[in-house]
């Protein structure tokens, strides 16, 4: 139920073989950085939540497993949005800092930056999956994770055909982000069918103040890497370093000022505690 992600980066490293050379690596670097919040924010999250859900249905406190698993999303898009706003807006400024050096060129890292902003926009898919399928696990139902991920990788595997030959890696990359939106999308629908997950007005608009607080990151990130790319213009060494430094301090800025603007320091202490 969980391999859908896995199938289409092994699918991506084996069409890559077959592009020009560089591609493999663009993909391989993309996905290093790709794979930091899915590990340490989804996958975590993720299994922290499945043995929650699965006391709390065996005691049949079904409100409070709902609130758990919503709970859940609300940690998984508070530390992930800051990531797929980077990985969108500078890609290009991440990849010259930490991998621009010796034989890994600028060009090198404009590759790698470009397809890491193709697999962040499945960056929310990506970290939300585990969250989203717990619901089934905690239930017993192992059957409905995989038909989802089956789905998404057919879809994923069809869009890879199509776009590799005018996108390269960052058709692969793309294909792989749709086939994780595929994926979690119909775990969605399934769940609010079987009555396992409530889209009510709380979840949506809670979802609908992550996107806010992302757009106005990613906006802040894009003005602020224009303005220091002129202001360190004449630095000759660690001028990317400098950059991303000043791109992190800006972005915990920004974004903890929208958290606090559009969440109220209430819930973030309810969700703590």
């Amino acid at each position: 139920g969980s391999m859908g992600t896995q199938i289409a980066l092994f699918a991506d490293t084996i069409i890559a073989t077959f592009l020009a050379a560089g591609a493999l690596s663009a993909l391989y670097y993309a996905d290093r950085l790709n794979q930091l919040p899915i590990g340490v924010i989804g996958i975590a999250i993720g299994t922290v939540l499945l043995p929650e859900m699965s006391r709390r249905l065996t005691a049949g406190d079904f409100e409070g497993a709902a609130v758990s698993q919503r709970r859940a999303f609300d940690f998984t898009l508070l530390f992930s949005v800051p990531f797929v706003a980077a990985f969108i807006t500078v890609p290009d400024v991440i990849m010259r800092a930490m991998f621009a050096r010796g034989a890994f060129t600028k060009g090198d890292a404009a590759a790698a930056g470009a397809t890491l902003a193709a697999y962040a926009v499945g960056l929310i898919p990506f970290v939300l999956i585990r969250s989203a399928v717990a619901t089934f696990y905690a239930r017993k139902d192992t059957a409905t994770p995989v038909k989802a991920a089956l789905t998404g990788v057919a879809v994923n595997v069809a869009l890879k055909v199509a776009l590799v030959g005018s996108l390269a890696q960052i058709g692969l990359a793309l294909a792989t982000a749709v086939g994780a939106w595929i994926n979690l999308l119909l775990v969605i629908f399934i769940a609010v069918r079987a009555g396992y997950l409530a889209l009510d007005r709380t979840l949506l608009v809670s979802f609908a103040k992550f996107v806010v607080a992302g757009v106005i990151l990613g906006s802040a990130l894009w003005l602020s890497a224009r303005y220091a790319g002129n202001a360190l213009a004449q630095m000759s060494a660690l001028r990317d370093e400098a950059m991303l430094g000043i791109l992190i301090l800006v972005g915990a800025i920004v974004y903890a000022a929208c958290i606090f603007a559009l969440f109220g320091r209430r819930w973030l202490v309810a969700l703590v505690r």
